[in-house]
């Protein structure tokens, strides 16, 4: 664990300096933990890939300190302008066109026309950013297809000396990646849940849709099949344990796990801002403990919970149920 060290403004300078430099760098962001990377350095960016596991079909998302440096990149219309100006710095990703002239590497992009870009709220994210003085290609900080990293710990498990210095500062707020919004064509299409919400964006533009993309040729993250995955088995909408079963609960449950081995709720309360914040660690935790299963009690499907229903639908796909493999993002 000795890449971990915490998020001071010593290590953050050096960690620009390191990234600078084309090395590796995990840190905090309020959705999840990113392994960043310059991403105008294709070698850089190639080995986000390596570390990751990862398929080079699958693009990044660019991290970008403030809107001068977006508009670099990425060719902002009306609607774009009005939700940067609404949700930014946050946790939405927009996929636009990309600039002609835009250094990052392609390797970033996946080779397409549309670049996938953000500016992260979070506050060691932003020193960050300002550190290393350029853009930051940045998917979540686990071995690709795996459950995502809401901690340094989790990273250093994922990851090891394969990153190079993983900057600490406890949890990740929310917990669950960032809403992925493409405005690369005529119609607004929601092809990732997050904390910002249909509902959210649909406040702001008209004509919104709902799409998976692609998983076979995606132009965003998190449209694999299988994704967000732990080792164990995942059995969702349960009402109750089987006999030798971990539950993952949510809300009361007095006799839902009566016959579990082991069990922990999201939210004993049925808060899903607290649901979001508690997934992916409490499914690492089960994960770990030798089961044949987890049951995974139903999670009301509106607001934050379309989006915890998401990571918990992929992370439960059989394996092999998706042809090109995993990755997150």
């Amino acid at each position: 664990m000795s890449n971990i060290v915490p998020a001071t403004p010593d290590s953050i300078g050096h960690a620009g300096e390191l990234i600078a430099t084309g090395r590796l760098v995990a840190f905090p962001t309020e959705t999840v933990y990113g392994l960043g990377a310059d991403a105008t350095q294709g070698r850089a960016v190639a080995a986000i890939f390596a570390a990751k596991g990862r398929p080079s079909i699958n693009p990044l998302i660019v991290h970008v300190a403030d809107m001068r440096q977006a508009e670099a990149h990425a060719v902002f219309d009306s609607r774009a302008e009005e939700l940067a100006t609404r949700f930014w710095p946050g946790p939405l990703t927009l996929i636009l066109k990309r600039r002609a002239n835009s250094p990052v590497s392609e390797l970033a992009t996946a080779g397409l026309e549309s670049i996938a870009i953000r500016i992260p709220s979070h506050p060691v994210a932003r020193a960050l950013l300002s550190a290393a003085g350029r853009p930051i290609a940045a998917p979540s900080a686990n071995r690709s297809g795996r459950v995502s990293a809401t901690t340094a710990i989790h990273v250093a498990e994922e990851l090891g000396t394969r990153v190079d210095l993983i900057l600490a500062a406890g949890k990740s707020p929310l917990g669950l990646e960032s809403t992925i919004l493409d405005l690369s064509g005529d119609h607004p299409v929601v092809l990732r849940p997050g904390a910002v919400t249909a509902a959210d964006l649909a406040e702001v533009i008209e004509g919104l849709g709902i799409g998976d993309g692609n998983p076979d040729r995606p132009n965003a993250p998190g449209q694999l099949r299988r994704h967000y995955s732990p080792e164990t088995r995942l059995r969702l909408n349960a009402a109750m344990a089987d006999p030798g079963e971990a539950l993952l609960a949510f809300g009361p449950d007095p006799f839902a796990g009566r016959l579990a081995v082991s069990k922990l709720n999201l939210s004993a309360t049925g808060d899903l801002n607290e649901a979001a914040a508690n997934l992916f660690a409490m499914l690492r935790t089960l994960d770990a403990g030798g089961h044949h299963s987890i049951a995974v009690m139903p999670v009301p499907e509106v607001g934050l919970g379309i989006a915890i229903n998401d990571r918990l639908r992929r992370a439960a796909a059989p394996v092999g149920d998706d042809a090109t493999g995993s990755g997150n993002g």
